[in-house]
């Protein structure tokens, strides 16, 4: 007979955290409440607690890996494409299944004989869901868990066969959202939808495009120019309308290290992007946060002073920035200065957004 603890209201958390981790360890099965479904889980270094979870397993369905974040998935497969990362990075914690191509990293201390079971025809599927006792308890173990997905919203609703195998169900009520998650799998920088749950193929499109985050001081006068010649060359590449570019796979934005919110660009930049046949008139300034940060695919720095500025308040991105410039040189600041300073600051962003470019779209 399973033990039944709760979570959230549990009298002691911590005790509850021990015993769940204590059960992995010693190769027992958890229940345990996500944010779409139930999921019996083993841990990934016991090989008999794994081989009892392929029975609650449904016959089309691979036994997933659960991690904590996107740095454990790369850890674990370190072929992770980009387009994987990106959806990692942008989809969890959340309902997001993703399939990969690849085997585990030789270094997972995961034993052969589960590999075997996880590694499906070459693919590996991999969650992360959002869920707090689910994340404690990976943190604590220090390694992934292997999962079979119930249909069940409630511990109390659990397959006969899954509560008769669970050591411990811990029963946080109803999940969240009582669906379940969607499956993507992604092949290089291609991905397609195997199942549609809760995320739609609408919503992992708008997660699935590559953002390009130009970056200066103030974000009023040499990053704005660069977003909005981005833009241009870019859709002039791609053969159409700026307005079209986030269906064709890319959203272009700008901010400043120092920059204060809702700052006008400087009327210079405005007048000389129009020569170019681009917009600033509608240009709102914004600080570079964390989540901005985090979201970015390419930061692109006008100078060494903000490339070490970034390097600095966010070590942990998951792209590198990098300069505009090719040849490393900075982008020397127009503010304050007449129109043909900007000009020139310009003409010399558009000659070095064609190896951007040139790479974006090759």
């Amino acid at each position: 007979m399973a033990e039944v603890l709760p979570w959230q209201n549990s009298p002691d958390p911590h005790a509850t955290l021990d015993r769940i981790v204590q059960v992995l360890n010693e190769g027992g099965l958890v229940a345990f409440p996500t944010d779409t479904t139930y999921l019996l889980a083993a841990t990934a270094s016991v090989p008999a607690a794994v081989e009892r979870l392929l029975r609650h397993r449904c016959a089309s369905e691979p036994l997933a890996l659960v991690v904590l974040g996107v740095a454990q998935a790369v850890e674990l497969l370190p072929g992770m494409s980009p387009m994987a990362r990106r959806l990692a990075r942008r989809c969890w914690p959340g309902p997001v299944t993703l399939v990969c191509p690849g085997g585990l990293a030789g270094s997972a201390n995961i034993p052969d004989a589960v590999k075997e079971k996880v590694v499906v025809e070459g693919h590996l599927s991999l969650r992360c869901p959002a869920h707090s006792a689910i994340l404690h308890a990976l943190h604590e173990l220090g390694a992934p868990l292997v999962v079979a997905a119930s249909s069940a919203v409630a511990a109390a609703e659990l397959p006969e066969s899954a509560t008769e195998d669970a050591a411990v169900i811990l029963d946080d009520g109803p999940c969240r959202f009582g669906r379940s998650p969607t499956v993507v799998r992604v092949e290089g920088d291609c991905w397609e939808v195997l199942h549609e749950g809760l995320i739609t193929r609408e919503q992992l499109q708008v997660q699935a495009v590559c953002v390009i985050v130009f970056v200066c001081t103030g974000n009023t006068c040499r990053s704005p120019l660069a977003e909005a010649l981005c833009k241009k060359r870019l859709a002039e590449r791609l053969s159409c309308p700026v307005e079209e570019l986030p269906q064709r796979g890319f959203v272009v934005l700008s901010a400043g290290v120092a920059a204060f919110d809702g700052d006008e660009a400087a009327a210079p930049a405005v007048e000389v992007a129009r020569t170019y046949g681009a917009d600033l008139s509608g240009h709102v300034s914004q600080h570079l946060d964390q989540h901005l940060a985090a979201q970015a695919d390419h930061l692109i720095c006008m100078t060494q002073g903000h490339l070490q500025s970034l390097i600095s308040l966010f070590p942990h991105l998951a792209c590198e920035p990098r300069l505009l410039s090719p040849s490393g040189a900075d982008l020397p600041d127009p503010i304050g200065q007449d129109e043909p300073v900007y000009r020139s600051c310009a003409e010399q962003i558009w000659q070095d957004l064609e190896a951007l470019v040139t790479g974006l779209t090759g």
